[in-house]
């Protein structure tokens, strides 16, 4: 294993803010509008199908999602669902494009103690433009040395990344709470990852057992645990 790690990526949805809880209000206030239609199980399921056939199209994001709720809608109800509860649906999604950032505990602290040994980069996939509210509003952007939103995280855009940054690989630990988006990508490349959970897992980013056998793979609890576990392993493979 080469060391030192020269350089950390943190996603930033879930990982240095809260989002998908945001998600998960919507849901709620979603299936009650058309409980008059279907069950909540029905409505889940078929808006989970609509946004998976429209995500290559539609991208990640708010946006994308509320064009798919206001489809799913359309279809279990068989074009019966009304212009006022349309109208509901944008004004829930629109409310979640203007919610606050709530960075989680410790987040601020975890970054400005990093940044002055590291260098550090903003690596998130979704809609530009929402993506770059966030982080604006969030007052971290100073902490990052560059940032980057992408469409997609995968192999080929975490390579891209890198190698526009000139970080080599083997030198590249990714924080994040998505497996598939911020840890295996970034692990199959020969890179480090720590991943932190967040209590909602979106069902398109959850995988079945975390690498745990991997000798770069790291799992914490919290954010604030961060500075000790690098610590700790940097020496360690010095």
């Amino acid at each position: 294993m080469s060391w030192p790690i020269t350089t950390i990526g943190f996603d930033a949805d879930d990982t240095l803010w809260h989002n998908e809880n945001l998600f998960e209000d919507h849901h709620e206030k979603y299936c009650e509008l058309l409980s008059e239609y279907h069950d909540s199980s029905t409505v889940e399921k078929v808006l989970y199908e609509t946004e998976m056939k429209n995500l290559e199209l539609f991208g990640y994001g708010i946006k994308g999602f509320t064009l798919s709720c206001i489809e799913t809608a359309i279809h279990l109800t068989n074009g019966a669902i009304k212009a006022e509860e349309i109208r509901r649906i944008i004004d829930h999604c629109r409310h979640m494009l203007e919610h606050p950032v709530e960075l989680f505990e410790g987040v601020e602290s975890v970054l400005d103690t990093l940044s002055s040994k590291y260098r550090l980069i903003l690596i998130t996939k979704g809609d530009l433009r929402d993506q770059e509210r966030k982080i604006a509003k969030s007052g971290l952007a100073q902490y990052f040395d560059h940032t980057e939103v992408v469409s997609d995280k995968n192999v080929e855009s975490y390579a891209r990344v890198l190698e526009r940054s000139q970080v080599p690989i083997d030198q590249f630990l990714m924080i994040g709470n998505s497996l598939k988006s911020d840890i295996l990508p970034v692990l199959n490349l020969g890179g480090h990852g720590v991943h932190i959970p967040y209590r909602i897992t979106w069902a398109h980013e959850r995988v079945h057992s975390p690498p745990t056998d991997h000798k770069s793979f790291h799992e914490l609890e919290s954010i604030k645990q961060l500075p000790g576990l690098i610590e700790s392993i940097v020496p360690a493979n010095g």
